[in-house]
């Protein structure tokens, strides 16, 4: 089962519906005990980094996260949620994030001819070997965002190139996996990375059996 970790972000029940068009078990929960046992784990999410942080603590999902990760249990953020993996937000102030891949989220710089937000279909380039990052390779895919990740160059698998800007859209860390954009309005290509990420799933689970 994967659990979709419930926050009162926007996109859950789009993720949700994406997952079970695929035959993807899954449960929108807040519930520590399920998202600790899942097989996996999805952070969605829609807004602003200072909000969405106070709500995951108030309601208690820190520990409940981090324990997953140290069960190496796959974490995929979407949007909002990958940020939120990392250190440090500066989104209506300095928020610190769930820390769990070096960085920080910071704005988008204002570049001629190139808007803020940063929305609509945009490509995608591979910069590192990876099984989900590759269902992206050189792909459109719907991003909404006006801050994006500023990490170390090992963590970054894709890249979308905005202006002189270069966007992380893939990130990953061990079992800690994030994408920029919205996958679950990404059309087919979309669908292909989540049914990509329950491979990544399935594998975790069967080499811990």
């Amino acid at each position: 089962m994967i659990a979709i970790i419930d926050y009162d972000t926007g996109n859950t029940k789009s993720v949700s519906k994406a997952l079970t068009y695929l035959g993807m078990e899954n449960e929108i929960t807040a519930d520590a005990d399920k998202i600790i046992s899942a097989d996996g784990v999805i952070l969605p999410g829609v807004g602003a980094f200072k909000i969405a942080m106070a709500e995951i603590k108030r309601r208690n999902l820190i520990d409940p996260i981090n324990q997953a990760v140290a069960n190496h249990t796959p974490l995929l953020g979407i949007c909002l949620g990958m940020q939120l993996l990392f250190e440090t937000g500066y989104e209506f102030g300095v928020t610190k994030g769930l820390g769990l891949i070096p960085g920080n989220v910071v704005p988008i710089p204002q570049q001629p001819g190139f808007k803020i937000p940063h929305v609509g279909w945009d490509d995608n380039r591979l910069v590192k070997p990876d099984p989900i990052g590759a269902e992206f390779e050189n792909q459109f895919t719907y991003f909404v965002h006006s801050y994006y990740v500023d990490t170390p160059a090992e963590n970054i698998v894709a890249i979308n190139d905005y202006g002189k800007v270069q966007i992380p859209s893939v990130v990953r860390q061990e079992n800690v996996i994030g994408i920029q954009f919205h996958p679950e309005k990404s059309s087919r290509v979309g669908l292909n990375g989540l049914a990509k990420f329950k491979e990544v799933v399935d594998n975790a689970s069967n080499s811990s059996n």
